[in-house]
């Protein structure tokens, strides 16, 4: 797959790492409206740099894949220009995580997107580890058994000490960065292992010392959910605002009718207790089974993830089928917004707006 990569700041490099490492990529062109960041990543991957992404698909039409990794408001307000632009020109799309940070957006490139008749993409890679791949099995061969409930923590680890007040604009006055930069993935994990949410609550608020800064990201997200299996679940993620215990700054536990599996530290290890027969006793539980995966580096979760969209490609999978779709993201993109209207109406239960229909639906999207 011949790649042109938009955005060349820190996510952009990180993806020009794993596709010079992937048998299955080659990237022909970087592109960035700074010039200096431009000529150097292309310079480092020996490959033409340009400085507008229109130059680059004039003058690079062999190109499969265009991957948009720029960042901005609520690290995604760059993301629908070049990813719309991508799309017209009839070239397949990754968008770094979140799809957009305007739903309009989300909604409009996916539309398009099916209407293109294009692999659309995004970069939802906390799932594509070891740990997860166990927990899958898992759940495919029946020893979950009935989803019961979900719950997931993840956030990063912080504290009065380690706190200093946003300085950038993409963060900075902005209430809803973290909601918007970050709770694609904790939702994307509960929805790959559970499936759809259909209602949401949120009681979210923030640290003492976030106020007294006059910081007014709400960065304290307690959220319960309700899948369309029946299950119960409840997400909580913070930005730093205490530091984790348990777990580590990542960890899930699914609980069923007839085992329970918890994944610790999103790459690291997967327990998995299976249900027993006799009386229970208070306080004992079984053993678990524990899987390590022998990984501790999360950047490896960049390298799967992106070799699964290039393989799906590859092996003309059916679009509505792809790992991580662009519809997958506006599904979570959908409980973002689900949960700023909640926390907006002081933890009323709010049912996410309905996806479109595979291949696309006009009337679904308006």
């Amino acid at each position: 797959m011949k790649i042109g990569i938009v955005g060349m700041n820190g996510i952009g490099m990180r993806h020009a790492e794993c596709y010079s490492q992937d048998p299955l990529a080659q990237v022909l062109a970087i592109c960035d409206v700074v010039k200096e960041r431009a000529d150097k990543a292309a310079e480092k991957y020996g490959v033409r740099a340009y400085y507008s992404l229109q130059e680059m698909l004039q003058h690079e039409p062999d190109l499969d894949i265009v991957d948009v990794t720029t960042g901005g408001i609520d690290n995604g307000s760059w993301h629908f220009e070049p990813a719309m632009q991508a799309i017209a020109a009839g070239k397949h799309v990754l968008i770094e995580k979140p799809l957009a940070n305007d739903i309009r957006e989300g909604r409009e490139l996916v539309r398009f997107a099916a209407e293109k008749n294009v692999y659309l993409g995004c970069n939802l890679n906390h799932y594509f580890t070891a740990p997860a791949e166990k927990a899958r099995q898992y759940m495919d061969s029946g020893d979950i058994g009935e989803t019961v409930y979900c719950l997931h923590k993840m956030g990063f680890n912080g504290g009065e000490e380690l706190y200093s007040p946003p300085k950038s604009p993409k963060d900075k006055n902005q209430p809803y960065f973290h909601m918007k930069a970050f709770l694609t993935h904790p939702f994307s994990v509960m929805r790959y292992f559970c499936g759809d949410i259909t209602h949401i609550q949120t009681f979210s608020s923030q640290a003492g010392f976030r106020k007294s800064a006059s910081d007014i990201m709400v960065s304290i997200n307690s959220i319960h959910v309700k899948f369309a299996s029946g299950a119960a679940g409840y997400l909580l993620s913070q930005r730093g605002d205490a530091t984790y215990g348990l777990g580590g700054w990542w960890s899930m536990e699914v609980g069923g009718t007839k085992g329970t599996f918890c994944i610790e530290n999103c790459v690291e290890k997967v327990s998995y207790w299976r249900a027993q027969k006799g009386v229970p006793v208070i306080g004992a539980h079984p053993q678990p089974e524990v899987t390590e995966s022998g990984v501790t580096e999360f950047n490896t979760t960049f390298n799967n993830r992106l070799h699964a969209f290039l393989e799906d490609i590859s092996n003309g999978v059916p679009r509505e089928h792809i790992r991580a779709s662009g519809r997958d993201a506006l599904a979570v993109l959908e409980y973002t917004f689900a949960v700023i209207e909640s926390y907006e109406q002081g933890g009323a239960v709010v049912r996410p707006h309905p996806l479109p229909a595979f291949h696309g639906d006009p009337l679904s999207m308006m």
